[in-house]
């Protein structure tokens, strides 16, 4: 079976760079360490699910905050994506060191307004609640290094992807930096992103509302895309086992350790890009979104 892709090489650390369009696997290749990823879905494809914004918890972070309000000015999804983005930078005051033991939106939220600091990883998921509760389904997204196993610290970032319907695609949204990252007017999920910074795409820049910056941004964040992964069940005010995807190289180490000594649980593994980024499926509610804007 042939496999759709093109081949990278690194342009960083002595690398060359170098374009290619093959019928072999979608590879980030260094000289002497090629990094692979497989475009060919897995034969047995995953189960994403997403609540609708009707449900209740949706339903009341969207009332509650007037999520509504935030995006009522905006004609396309990026441009919601932007808004969002930007309400949820100003509402959480980021602290790398200060660990938050909920990931319920509400409880992040409250915390914030009461002066407490919260990671990378607590920005994601309020931001990933808020894109669901307009109808936009999105999911927490975790970026990983190279050497995750074997970081004592600082080994990943985390962040959140939408799919947006308009695009029809899966685009990164970081709120901790408020930035989309942009290729020239086409926004990127965060695989796109690695291409684009390994290539020294000069049409790299970000969609910000802030002052941000996008060359700093880039060389900090280029450290974790590598190891992709995200959850599988993203409903709200249902319980079940936080099961987990991760898009790892071909002939990578599968991680099972962060930072040395937190173990990976609930983790499924694949190769392929497809599969990690098919567009959402159970998601009629969609539809109707749409007609009401």
């Amino acid at each position: 079976m042939e496999r759709n892709t093109y081949t990278l090489s690194l342009l960083t650390a002595g690398f060359l760079l170098v374009v290619q369009s093959l019928a072999q696997p979608l590879a980030l290749q260094a000289a002497d360490n090629p990094v692979t990823y497989v475009t060919a879905p897995d034969p047995i494809p995953y189960t994403f699910q997403y609540s609708p914004p009707s449900t209740a918890y949706l339903t009341r972070l969207r009332e509650m905050y007037g999520l509504e309000a935030v995006i009522a000015s905006e004609t396309t999804d990026l441009g919601r994506a932007r808004a969002l983005c930007q309400w949820v930078h100003h509402r959480l005051d980021h602290d790398g060191h200060k660990q938050f033991k909920s990931q319920d939106a509400f409880a992040i939220l409250n915390a914030s307004m009461l002066g407490q600091q919260v990671q990378c990883v607590e920005f994601g998921l309020v931001l990933t609640a808020a894109f669901n509760a307009v109808g936009i389904p999105a999911r927490p997204l975790y970026l990983k290094a190279a050497d995750v196993q074997t970081r004592t610290s600082a080994a990943g970032h985390a962040l959140t992807e939408a799919w947006l319907p308009d695009q029809g695609k899966w685009v990164m949204v970081d709120s901790q930096a408020d930035i989309i990252p942009m290729l020239g007017k086409t926004p990127l999920n965060a695989v796109e992103l690695q291409q684009a910074i390994l290539r020294n795409d000069e049409q790299l820049a970000v969609l910000t509302s802030t002052d941000a910056k996008a060359k700093p941004y880039f060389k900090w964040v280029d450290q974790y895309l590598f190891y992709f992964d995200t959850v599988m069940d993203n409903r709200y005010g249902v319980r079940s086992a936080r099961t987990g995807l991760m898009l790892v190289p071909v002939d990578a180490h599968k991680p099972v350790i962060f930072q040395r000594t937190e173990a990976i649980h609930n983790m499924h593994y694949t190769n392929s890009v497809t599969t990690f980024y098919s567009p959402p499926t159970g998601t009629d509610w969609m539809l109707a979104e749409r007609e009401t804007r």
